[in-house]
């Protein structure tokens, strides 16, 4: 492998590898070390890539939009927006695992990092959380669903509850639950002009 590539892929992977550490540990209790080995990568060669853990914090941030993107670009594939919106929630049920056991990826680092002084990176984890309220508002929009930003909220505030709670309970049926009851409420919805 070149240098170039060998470079570009010790840098993907302590960008992965801090997007999982930084879900699994928090900011707080993660070092450079814990990703460094967990990426493979000697701590010195960090230094190169990532001058401070919040450079890591903000690599980890932008892996979770680019896994959004990457999911919600699968999901488009998908002809019917309900469809769509359904193959999310069973996503996220999916998960129900991890969910339990560390909570939502980037919910529970928007909340640590909204804890901090700087005020800088959670703002970065709430734009994560806006695009996936804007796409999920542009599948109901597509439904002509009235409030279709609204509904998103709704939707997206669901999943988010039930990732915590999940969490604090240890109890990942409650996800299977609470997935099974979005996905009702999801079909249970008609555009104004199919309730007659």
């Amino acid at each position: 492998m070149k240098p170039r590539a060998r470079a570009a892929d010790k840098r993907r992977r302590l960008t992965t590898e801090a997007a999982r550490v930084l879900h699994e540990q928090g900011v707080e209790r993660t070092t450079l070390a814990d990703i460094a080995r967990a990426a493979d990568v000697p701590v010195g060669n960090v230094y190169y890539y990532f001058k401070t853990k919040d450079d890591l914090v903000l690599a980890a941030l932008s892996e979770h939009s680019a896994h959004l993107a990457e999911f919600t670009g699968r999901l488009d594939r998908l002809p019917d927006p309900r469809d769509r919106l359904k193959a999310l929630i069973e996503a996220w049920v999916d998960q129900r695992e991890v969910a339990a056991r560390y909570g939502c990826p980037t919910g529970t680092l928007a909340v640590e990092l909204d804890k901090r002084a700087d005020g800088t990176l959670d703002e970065e984890a709430g734009t994560v959380i806006r695009r996936l309220l804007e796409w999920t508002g542009d599948q109901f929009r597509a439904l002509d669903l009235p409030d279709p930003d609204d509904l998103a909220v709704t939707l997206i505030s669901a999943y988010q509850g039930m990732s915590l709670l999940a969490n604090a309970l240890r109890d990942p049926d409650l996800m299977t639950r609470e997935g099974t009851r979005l996905l009702g409420w999801l079909n249970s919805l008609q555009a104004p002009d199919q309730t007659a």
